[in-house]
């Protein structure tokens, strides 16, 4: 454990980097914008709810991940939590996605159900443990050729032609149930 230093303003010592219960998102987010002007983008966002939150509160911007999965094993993925998100956006934040992007054909799924853009992390990992920064560009660069060969196959040719009907969406088989087992949503 990190000792707490009184003195420090930093958002770890007044929240706890270990997970200090007191963080809310009325204090976390109030404490951020009186830091900074700039805009606040949250990130974790997997459900309409925290979407909601996150405008109510004043977010600018929400990222769709589930933190690689590492958190809470099962945990809804990303890009199955992606359309609820940015329904419940609607138009009044910018939604992002981070998690799961593995090929150019992932950028444009994300693209499609609504990602304003998509973070990737692991194909830069790989690159980079490959041959450095050369690396890097080479699976950037097989990325950005593989969003344009999805985009040429389904005869688009800006990214503002991409929409939810070149996604097939099977039957979600996510579901949420309240304490009595009652079906609340579904996700």
């Amino acid at each position: 454990n990190f000792a707490q230093d009184k003195e420090s303003k930093t958002f770890g010592a007044l929240f706890g980097a270990n997970g200090d219960q007191s963080l809310s998102w009325e204090n976390g987010v109030a404490w951020l914008q009186s830091i900074t002007k700039l805009p606040i983008i949250v990130k974790g966002i997997l459900t309409k709810e925290d979407t909601e939150l996150a405008i109510k509160y004043g977010c600018a911007g929400v990222i769709v991940s589930n933190h690689g999965g590492r958190q809470l094993d099962g945990a809804l993925s990303s890009i199955d939590a992606l359309p609820q998100v940015v329904a419940a956006a609607q138009d009044k934040l910018e939604v992002y996605m981070d998690g799961g992007i593995r090929r150019g054909t992932d950028i444009f799924k994300a693209l499609a159900l609504g990602a304003r853009a998509v973070f990737v992390a692991r194909p830069v990992l790989w690159g980079l443990a490959y041959k450095g920064e050369r690396g890097v560009r080479h699976a950037l660069g097989l990325l950005q050729k593989e969003l344009e060969l999805a985009m040429m196959l389904t005869g688009t040719t800006s990214i503002e032609q991409i929409d939810r009907s070149f996604v097939y969406q099977p039957v979600n088989r996510w579901v949420r149930y309240n304490k009595r087992g009652e079906l609340v949503a579904k996700l």
